[in-house]
């Protein structure tokens, strides 16, 4: 039979990452830059906050306990600004040097992954493991840590409260992105800059400084999936080209959700439990063939949404006018 009260809990699970990617991509696209980079950068944050705890574990003693504050801190920090440095290079190639933006996103995720699978495989060469992973479980605990009277609610404790920090501040930057967009000036400002730049540097609206600053802060936020993936998710455990594709179901996420980041909370958690759906399947159903298939629930989702969209062609649910253009200040 299918166990939802067993389901929810991993779908979730799997949907946070997306909604940290969704949630960064779309104030990104909102200032009219299309960053095919998101894979690359959730790799780079989740690399950036490994290296950094596997250099704070190594520096303790086996018997002695970690800093809890430390343990949090500096993952996290290492991860923001690794991801940071991806969003930084990605604004000097689009914006400042004016490069197709595809193409430029294209090669950050190569770099990402790139970057990630060599560093990767360093620290495993250094942790002297025999397998070809990294378990750093003692900084896992941190952030898996959950609230402690989950456990004797029930149902209720297991779907609404068994989760890590992260996985609720996913949610709090989701509905704080939203508020932003369409309640605070800035966001409008932003919003302007991404339909139509010409009009918005008309205005007095610095289009180059919004670009920057929604694209790199677009990127630290999703750094912080690839983060949660490692650190809460796998249980501090990384092993190369163990992310998957969920970089790409972010991007995609975005489309599904119209550019709204307050939409993508309930999204994310559908492509979560579309993505492992296969796992709650009779097992009769289970190969190989139909896992993958099942596995393509969400993009098929998302042409169906994309499709129904521009059928009713509303503006509200359309991308940004100039989303993926350079904008040439010349031009005007």
């Amino acid at each position: 039979m299918f166990d939802l009260v067993a389901f929810i809990p991993r779908a979730v699970g799997q949907g946070i990452p997306l909604l940290y990617g969704s949630t960064g991509e779309t104030i990104t696209q909102k200032a009219g830059n299309l960053n095919l980079g998101i894979p690359g950068v959730m790799y780079v944050g989740a690399i950036s906050g490994v290296i950094g705890s596997f250099f704070y574990e190594n520096s303790v003693p086996a018997g002695q306990s970690l800093n809890g504050f430390l343990a949090i801190a500096i993952p996290l920090i290492c991860s923001l600004l690794g991801s940071l440095i991806m969003g930084l290079i990605y604004c000097f190639l689009t914006v400042s040097l004016r490069a197709n933006q595809n193409v430029a996103g294209l090669a950050m995720t190569t770099f990402g992954i790139g970057f990630g699978n060599f560093f990767g495989g360093s620290l495993i060469k250094l942790s002297g493991a025999d397998i070809p992973s990294i378990a750093l479980t003692r900084t896992s605990q941190f952030f898996s840590k959950s609230l402690p009277f989950a456990s004797n609610l029930g149902w209720f404790g297991k779907i609404f409260l068994s989760y890590g920090f992260l996985a609720y501040f996913a949610i709090v930057i989701a509905l704080v992105a939203s508020r932003f967009l369409n309640k605070t000036r800035p966001g409008l400002h932003l919003r302007a800059v991404g339909e139509s730049p010409t009009t918005a540097d008309a205005a007095g609206i610095n289009v180059t400084m919004y670009k920057y600053l929604a694209t790199c802060i677009g990127c630290m936020i999703a750094g912080l999936g690839g983060l949660y993936y490692v650190m809460d998710y796998a249980c501090g455990v990384w092993s190369n080209d163990a992310f998957g594709d969920r970089g790409w179901l972010a991007i995609a996420l975005v489309i599904f959700t119209i550019w709204k980041p307050n939409v993508g909370i309930f999204s994310s958690i559908l492509f979560g439990g579309l993505y492992i759906l296969y796992l709650y399947l009779p097992t009769g159903m289970d190969h190989m063939e139909y896992k993958e298939l099942y596995k393509m629930l969400p993009y098929i989702v998302t042409l169906v949404v994309l499709v129904i969209t521009s059928m009713r062609n509303k503006r509200e649910n359309q991308p940004p006018a100039s989303l993926g253009l350079p904008y040439f200040r010349e031009e005007r």
